[in-house]
């Protein structure tokens, strides 16, 4: 099994990418109206930010698909118009990183919920670390900035980590992962 990305691994990420792209435009309206509810509550549904990267990764399973993915969706997000300007292409870099980054402390060769979850986790360190960067929580009191951070880790987890995986579980079922996948799921365990 070659492990560099072909044509069609990068179209096939960039397309996924794109619809996240979109998802993730129509995911800040819906951020802004839970975080009316306060206590940081809108740091639950913040790993969908985070998602894009999970499944391309559980759909092509090659190093590089997780950085190409969420940059391709923060670019997509971007072009669709969404609320935060470029500098969202940032933020898809840095967590496209912290993603691919966990991947390759596993050898690319483990698929599952764990993994993934992890990611979203190395993804919202990312995204921290950029806000606090950008001076969007640097003025916050160290009960709430903990509050905001655990709060997105269980966002990245649930979202970007076991959604992410039953919606490629899903799409397994279905057979169409057999169309842009060179091995099988036995193939892969062999590996390990």
């Amino acid at each position: 099994m070659k492990k560099g990305l072909k044509l069609t691994d990068i179209l096939v990420t960039i397309i996924i990418s794109l619809i996240f792209g979109l998802v993730y435009k129509l995911w800040g309206p819906l951020y802004g109206v839970v975080s009316t509810f306060g206590l940081h509550v809108e740091q639950l549904i913040y790993g969908m930010w985070f998602i894009a990267a999970t499944v391309a990764f559980l759909i092509i399973r090659k190093p590089g698909v997780a950085l190409l993915a969420e940059v391709a969706a923060a670019h997509g997000e971007f072009i669709f118009g969404g609320e935060w300007g470029v500098v969202t292409l940032i933020f898809g870099i840095g967590q496209g990183l912290a993603a691919e980054l966990v991947f390759a402390a596993f050898g690319y060769k483990r698929f599952n919920v764990f993994v993934v979850s992890l990611a979203g986790i190395g993804s919202a360190f990312a995204s921290i670390a950029i806000d606090y960067y950008y001076g969007y929580i640097g003025d916050l009191a160290l009960w709430n900035l903990l509050l905001m951070f655990g709060a997105r880790i269980i966002g990245a987890i649930v979202i970007s980590g076991i959604f992410a995986y039953l919606i490629v579980a899903a799409l397994e079922k279905t057979g169409v992962t057999n169309l842009v996948r060179p091995a099988s799921n036995s193939d892969y365990r062999a590996l390990d």
